[in-house]
């Protein structure tokens, strides 16, 4: 209805998902974990807000590029799963490459 598909080239795309995700964490940032938890219970509603831009700039581009999200995601976790196996990463925040 607003002809916005002519915009959606995947560079500007991806940089409004950055933006977007940037947005997220404004509302985090300078906070402690006891702050943090403050802030949102008056705030819930705004991160909401953000993350869901989030998750639109994500489904839109999946869509627009012909990438199946479900698929994608379970070919993702499989290769987590190899770079991260259990027996090294349990319980450690650890980059795979230094396991």
């Amino acid at each position: 209805a607003r002809d916005w598909k002519q915009f959606h080239k995947p560079k500007d795309m991806a940089l409004s998902l950055a933006l977007e995700a940037a947005e997220v964490m404004e509302h985090f940032q300078w906070k402690n974990e006891k702050e943090v938890k403050g802030y949102l219970k008056t705030n819930k509603g705004e991160v909401a807000d953000e993350l869901m831009d989030v998750l639109g700039w994500i489904l839109l581009m999946a869509n627009d590029l012909k990438i199946d999200i479900p698929d994608a995601f379970e070919k993702k976790m499989k290769k987590n799963e190899k770079k991260y196996p259990v027996a090294k990463s349990k319980g450690r925040s650890t980059k795979y490459n230094k396991l």
